[in-house]
């Protein structure tokens, strides 16, 4: 198996990272998938906040994959109208047996025709703008499956999603091993008040409403 990871000039580290760090320990610790990251070319780029990185192979030499994820960031909303990069997703979409989106990377998947009439989530503050697309329902929550489609919130929800999606593909004992090994147990500890505005996803209301021990 192999799993792709898109990565493009802005990208947001850990939409990237996160989920990157769930699936190599699937690969190291349960003979899980090849990963490799897919850029435009093999050029170095910019991260969003400066991380600098160089794609493991272009979308030419990009071999057969089995899973594609799709990070997010601002720059994803321009991403979604590059045309090489949209035609390489929906290209892609037609071969992977699953594909993932975390952040503003659901615009990507809309933009190469993943997301249409599925059920699908997005940063907080790109709830709206997801909306106003056509042919896709917008869900306010962590993450979201649809089919072979996951998609999921902002930025550290990606590695909830893969850590779900492994638990779906490969057994919730080698989702086990993944979380042992990465010692992801949130606490679930709410830090002051940023996240109660009328804005905030309805998940954000959902876990201010639980009890906490």
């Amino acid at each position: 198996m192999r799993f792709g990871f898109l990565v493009y000039p802005g990208v947001e580290e850990l939409d990237l990272v996160g989920p990157w760090e769930m699936a190599t320990m699937w690969r190291s610790y349960a003979d899980g998938p090849e990963c490799l990251t897919v850029g435009a070319n093999t050029d170095g780029i910019v991260c969003a906040k400066g991380l600098k990185m160089t794609p493991d192979v272009s979308f030419d030499e990009c071999p057969k994959l089995d899973f594609l994820l799709v990070p997010g960031g601002f720059a994803a909303l321009e991403q979604a109208e590059n045309p090489d990069l949209v035609r390489f997703v929906s290209r892609r979409g037609l071969e992977c047996s699953h594909m993932l989106s975390v952040c503003t990377g659901s615009f990507i998947l809309h933009a190469a025709g993943i997301l249409r009439d599925r059920r699908a989530t997005t940063h907080w503050k790109l709830l709206a703008a997801l909306r106003e697309k056509d042919h896709v329902t917008v869900v306010e929550d962590r993450f979201v499956r649809d089919g072979n489609v996951w998609t999921s919130a902002g930025v550290s929800a990606g590695i909830d999603l893969t850590l779900a999606f492994i638990a779906e593909v490969a057994g919730p004992e080698t989702a086990s091993l993944v979380q042992y090994n990465s010692e992801y147990y949130p606490d679930g500890k709410i830090y002051g008040s940023a996240h109660d505005t009328p804005q905030a996803s309805a998940y954000f209301r959902k876990l201010t409403a639980e009890p906490r021990p």
